[in-house]
């Protein structure tokens, strides 16, 4: 045997103890003091695997709970990361929390912006009913009509049932919807167009079945005359209408959220996943897609939103939608369906863009 050097290069394996490496390096001790056979110049090698005696379940155990603590310390934001993105606290939650939370914030914020144009399509739209014997007005109207008598805080009167509401209708509606996509998916995990029509509708369906009381409180505090709080507002509403008072206008208004949620996030889905991967997380690409997606929901869907609101007011003559749409376009003709459609345009956009973004 020829006295050639010997070069042993090894690496540590996961999940043998302690004692498992010390015989480990005993044997490479052991290795040492003998040469490796050469014939031809070709060195021969030699592959050792050791198995550890006894049941290997407390050894997966342990590798399982080695990973799942580094898993965590990764995900787990920095001090640094923390100070830069102070939303990085949403990775520390469960993904489903998360995601509710995020739409709760989303929803709050962009009504709150929003509520000036929000309060100005009300008032157009209840204007013909609140003033018995007159028709609606139009935007510029509605504008001078709010600043005049309330000044600048009445445009946001009846923001606060509005952002109570947004929170849970908001997390609910994103979370309903990603709970309905999964069990619409089919075996390979694909959702068809139908499948996200019928996900986003139930979803939208859940959420105001959930909020519609805070809805019309939102509409009694924004439209009829007098300084109330919710609080009294509400009481008032259980005194003298009863209960089913919180419920008016729940027909026109499930009718309504049913297509134009499913056609909202159906759009705004597909248009996104459509365009190529670099494209997709771009703000002018969402401003866009929010912009179309919003704009062909609304078309569609706004006569019954104008039913809904009237049938909400007090005294209202109306008890059906079938009483409402007649009724509206007598007095008000074709066009009072869409009357306040401007201003709720412009408000749609930057809340669908901050919902569908957050």
């Amino acid at each position: 045997m020829r006295g050639e050097g010997v070069l042993l290069s090894w690496r540590s394996i996961p999940g043998l103890c302690d004692d498992e490496s010390a015989e480990i390096h005993r044997w490479n001790r052991a290795r040492r003091r003998k040469t490796m056979v050469s014939r031809g110049g070709a060195t021969l090698f030699a592959s050792v695997s050791l198995a550890p005696d006894g049941n290997n379940n407390s050894d997966d155990k342990i590798q399982k709970g080695a990973e799942e603590e580094r898993d965590i310390q990764e995900a787990f934001p920095r001090a640094e990361q923390l100070i830069k993105h102070p939303l990085a606290l949403l990775a520390l939650f469960p993904k489903d929390l998360a995601l509710f939370s995020a739409g709760a914030i989303a929803g709050a914020l962009s009504k709150t912006l929003t509520a000036p144009l929000d309060r100005v399509k009300l008032l157009m739209q209840t204007h013909g009913l609140r003033a018995s014997g007159s028709k609606g007005i139009g935007l510029l109207e509605a504008i001078t009509l709010i600043h005049k008598e309330e000044g600048i805080k009445g445009y946001w009167k009846g923001n606060l049932p509005q952002v109570i509401r947004i929170i849970p209708y908001s997390a609910v509606q994103l979370f309903a919807y990603e709970i309905y996509k999964k069990i619409l998916r089919n075996e390979d995990g694909d959702l068809s167009v139908i499948g996200r029509l019928i996900a986003g509708a139930c979803a939208g369906m859940t959420s105001t079945l959930v909020t519609y009381p805070l809805d019309v409180l939102r509409l009694r505090l924004a439209v009829e005359p007098g300084c109330r709080t919710m609080s009294q507002v509400a009481f008032n509403m259980l005194r003298e209408e009863g209960i089913a008072s919180f419920y008016c206008g729940l027909g026109p208004s499930l009718i309504g959220i049913a297509p134009y949620i499913a056609v909202n996030f159906c759009i705004f889905d597909l248009m996104k996943k459509s365009l190529p991967e670099k494209y997709q997380k771009r703000p002018e690409t969402s401003l866009a897609t929010a912009l179309v997606s919003a704009t062909v929901a609304t078309l569609m869907c706004y006569p019954l939103d104008t039913v809904r609101r009237q049938m909400q007011m007090k005294g209202s003559p109306f008890n059906s939608v079938f009483d409402a749409l007649p009724g509206i376009v007598e007095r008000d003709g074709f066009l009072g369906l869409y009357r306040g459609f401007v201003p709720n345009a412009l408000k749609s956009l930057p809340s669908s863009r901050f919902v569908f973004e957050f």
